[in-house]
């Protein structure tokens, strides 16, 4: 029989992530740099926390909207760490916060409405507004600006049909933070253009050189206007735990609970209760894996430098984006050929926009013995192209 598909599965392509994994598990001498997830275990309160609610027979749906305890939690946490003032109702648990964001752009938007997302950004972003019939437009980061966004070319992006604004801070795949100035003229073009905002923190506690982040949320009247979405998979290195959660008016919060019945229908209901154990006990464990992570990135930063591949220091998150350009290759061709010649996987530019065309991601979430060998296999591949 002949058979006949949706038009939109044409809007998911194959990912250079997805190849990359395939041929490691088949090659397992080389070292891979791609990876988008703490190389370190979940907190061990955290495992002790889910063995014990897995024994006592936490096996069975939560609410779709998240457990009440996490929620509660949640509104201390977002209190204290990012001055958002919310209650339970504000918020929703989510299969990591990826599905918060399908399920804010799901309530938000409508199809032929415009979506813009950052570009170079994370991969999901697009896909997820195009599936959806929205129009995602790029707003360009150039390297120039350490990749962060210029509101006056936000403001030229801006259509009547625009009805979204997707920020991540700090950023996969560049490292960049958006700080409190660029914020706050965001948030005034939003209001003037009576726009919402996504904003993506799932990064928020990976931060270096002292910097500080902020959540767009925070500033005077824009509460109402923004959902911001947060996870458990980067800080406290639960990807696997799935409990990811977004804060908005209380009115979204109940519409996108009501698309979650065709989603996940709940995340896990004992991920959601050790998830508790984790904010309640373990900023000490992030704070040791910042630590290591700041430690990895100098000597990342370094030895790109010593290469002469030109790289923004990235003030957050795991990931550093050297520029490859002077190569004269696209960086898909550059990245097959690292892995198969030099036994090095890296992510290339294209796979997060058009505008992460002469870049590669690097992710130094593994081991610093792994991160010496990669680094000296790309030192001696580049030196022979």
């Amino acid at each position: 029989m002949k058979l006949h598909l949706a038009r939109r599965v044409k809007v998911i392509e194959s990912s250079k992530i997805e190849e990359s994994l395939r041929i490691l598990e088949q090659h397992p001498e080389i070292i891979s740099l791609g990876a988008g997830e703490p190389d370190f275990p979940a907190p061990p309160n955290v495992i002790k926390s889910a063995e014990k609610f897995l024994e006592k027979g936490f096996t069975h749906y939560s609410p779709l909207q998240g457990r009440h305890e996490l929620r509660e939690e949640l509104v201390k946490k977002l209190k204290k760490d990012n001055k958002i003032d919310a209650d339970p109702e504000n918020i929703i648990i989510s299969c990591g916060s990826k599905e918060s964001i399908l399920l804010a752009i799901m309530t938000l938007v409508n199809p032929k409405e415009e979506v813009i997302i950052p570009d170079p950004g994370y991969i999901a972003y697009r896909p997820i507004v195009q599936m959806l019939d929205g129009i995602a437009k790029s707003m360009p980061l150039k390297e120039d600006d350490g990749f962060e966004a210029h509101p006056d070319i936000l403001k030229k992006i801006i259509t009547r049909k625009t009805r979204l604004l997707v920020i991540n801070t700090p950023s996969n795949p560049t490292g960049s933070i958006l700080t409190k100035r660029v914020l706050e003229e965001i948030a005034d073009i939003a209001v003037e253009k009576d726009l919402m905002i996504l904003s993506d923190e799932a990064y928020e506690k990976l931060i270096y050189d002292n910097e500080k982040h902020v959540s767009i949320a925070s500033l005077d009247g824009m509460e109402d206007r923004v959902v911001t979405v947060q996870s458990f998979s980067k800080t406290y290195a639960m990807c696997g735990f799935r409990v990811g959660y977004a804060v908005a008016d209380e009115r979204i919060i109940k519409e996108m609970t009501e698309f979650k019945i065709c989603t996940t229908l709940a995340a896990p209901t004992f991920a959601q209760l050790a998830a508790v154990e984790a904010l309640r006990n373990s900023a000490s464990y992030t704070k040791m894996m910042v630590k290591e992570y700041d430690m990895r990135r100098r000597m990342v930063i370094k030895r790109l430098g010593e290469m002469e591949l030109a790289c923004t220091t990235p003030k957050g998150a795991f990931y550093a984006f050297p520029n490859i350009k002077k190569f004269k290759l696209p960086s898909v061709k550059f990245s097959d050929a690292l892995m198969k010649k030099g036994k090095v996987v890296v992510i290339p530019g294209t796979e997060f926009g058009r505008y992460g065309e002469g870049h590669v991601r690097i992710s130094y979430a593994t081991s610093h013995d792994k991160l010496v060998q990669a680094l000296g296999r790309i030192e001696r591949f580049i030196q022979k192209i």
